[in-house]
């Protein structure tokens, strides 16, 4: 069944009329959310919902509202106010931290955009891990609980890269006017990762994500992947991670534009 969304006629033309059908037919439309008005949850499925598009001079943001509280229409912002926007929508007062109900230790979520081959297919993928090791909350042993905790989460450990992960459901990629803004968790959970500044990708990671509407999140401890320059050596390091039984993955929907 198809969300109850409204999209405005000038939210089209800012998103484009295919954005806007693959929003109205589900494709990126989120199942709840909170309402960017009143900030209480709502849920596409059962009420009326309004689109609103938060347009900075160089990026937009799409989020969503109860139909009651305001109509779908867009809303020009400065680019900090846009910043704003962004914590607020994903409920996030600590951009970049480690969320995964872990204590970061000082540590934060690195993240890698690249495309991975996955049945003679080229896919979008994110590749994360955390700057240092993650414990968690009440714990100061020098172990690394980040995989444990990701894998009470919902994210499968990987057998191999031939086959795509499972999907996590409620977890969503957030991409807006082209770049990279946050990886968002269920309900109001709020941002798991966020950009301190959103993340341009490149052609061919975009023009691979929005054929396929979904990307592959990958992760994997502190110090087993690191900054690869290059997509085969970012799959040759993903490959020996999995062969470490080090590596999780999961499958999520595109989220915005």
């Amino acid at each position: 069944m198809p969300p109850m969304l409204d999209v405005s006629d000038e939210v089209r033309a800012e998103i484009g009329d295919e954005e806007a059908a693959r929003l109205l037919a589900g494709a990126g439309a989120p199942g709840t959310y909170d309402c960017t008005s009143c900030r209480t949850p709502g849920d596409t499925s059962t009420e009326r919902t309004s689109t609103v598009l938060f347009v900075g001079e160089e990026t937009a943001v799409l989020a969503f509202a109860h139909a009651t509280c305001i109509p779908s229409q867009v809303v020009p912002v400065s680019e900090e106010q846009l910043q704003g926007a962004v914590q607020s929508i994903s409920g996030s007062e600590a951009p970049g931290a480690a969320e995964a109900g872990a204590t970061p230790r000082q540590a934060v979520l690195g993240i890698t955009c690249g495309l991975i081959l996955v049945k003679d297919q080229v896919c979008p993928a994110l590749v994360i891990e955390p700057t240092g090791p993650i414990a968690r909350p009440g714990e100061n042993g020098l172990g690394d609980d980040f995989l444990p905790i990701l894998i009470e989460q919902g994210f499968m450990p990987v057998g191999g890269l031939t086959t795509p992960p499972a999907p996590l459901p409620g977890w969503s990629v957030l991409l807006a006017m082209g770049q990279l803004h946050a990886i968002l968790q269920p309900g109001t959970a709020g941002a798991w990762w966020q950009a301190h500044q959103p993340l341009a990708v490149s052609e061919g990671w975009r023009a691979a994500v929005n054929k396929s509407n979904e990307v592959y999140v990958y992760a994997a401890p502190h110090g087993t992947i690191g900054q690869q320059p290059r997509e085969d050596l970012l799959r040759e390091a993903l490959e020996r991670a999995c062969g470490r039984g080090v590596l999780v993955a999961a499958t999520m929907p595109l989220s915005g534009t």
